[in-house]
């Protein structure tokens, strides 16, 4: 289900039954000639959506315009960069909205920077924003000193699990490590490419490979749909198991 498409009844069986609430973190950033914008948007939306096929979840809004950086291209190129101070103050009060509203199995999937599960500007941005929402939430609800009272004794043996406030909102990437390592991992070369290719074939041309030369698309003339289906594959079974 789409939390644009919901209503109470629905959003109560969620928040009930804890189904994972699903955000894209997503970014409009320059791929080069031949990948669209919103190539590390459409990754990760695609897996959700494909997840979701096989697995009840309920898909948020995407977070669309965040710190993509200049590192790639100028601010010329069409990228649209956030800065990450304004950007986490932005999902500071969406995950305090969404924590007050009852959710507490929140995921945010990422695609963009996120090498080796590397913690770059993006990420850390949504990491911190949840944890000071969630420190925010606690005071609030439970009062200052709510960690260091005695209803807490047992805080220590509850880490990680459903009853973990810290728990409640998690940051990950589309592709785990081992994925990673799997098939391969780059920025609009031919991995890339293969699983946007994969996931939305509309949203690739590589017969504009030409149009500009960049060291790092060089290898988006290898690109194949095979790869990138192989690639969604594993990255699909990773997220099978990690968003639960």
């Amino acid at each position: 289900m789409e939390l644009n498409f919901c209503f109470p009844r629905e959003t109560d069986k969620v928040k009930k039954e804890n189904i994972p609430l699903v955000i894209v973190g997503g970014t409009v950033e320059y791929h080069g000639a031949h990948c669209s914008y919103g190539c590390d948007t459409l990754i990760a939306e695609g897996l959700v959506k494909k997840l979701s096929e096989s697995k009840e979840l309920c898909i948020a809004p995407t977070v669309a315009y965040s710190p993509s950086s200049y590192a790639v291209a100028d601010e010329k190129s069409g990228t649209v960069h956030v800065e990450e101070n304004a950007f986490e103050n932005y999902l500071f009060y969406v995950f305090q909205s969404f924590l007050a509203s009852g959710f507490r199995n929140i995921y945010v999937v990422i695609h963009h920077q996120f090498e080796q599960e590397s913690l770059m500007p993006m990420t850390l941005s949504y990491m911190k924003a949840a944890k000071r929402a969630t420190m925010a939430y606690m005071e609030k609800t439970r009062g200052q000193g709510w960690w260091g009272s005695e209803s807490y004794s047992s805080y220590y043996d509850e880490l990680g699990g459903g009853d973990d406030p810290f728990s409640w909102i998690k940051v990950i990437p589309t592709m785990s490590t081992e994925v990673q390592n799997a098939t391969g991992y780059d920025h609009a070369g031919k991995f890339e490419s293969s699983i946007l290719m994969s996931l939305y074939p509309d949203a690739i041309k590589l017969d504009r490979l030409g149009d500009i030369d960049h060291w790092f698309t060089k290898s988006a003339y290898e690109a194949n749909k095979e790869l990138g289906d192989k690639m969604v594959e594993l990255s699909l079974e990773y997220l099978k198991n990690r968003i639960v």
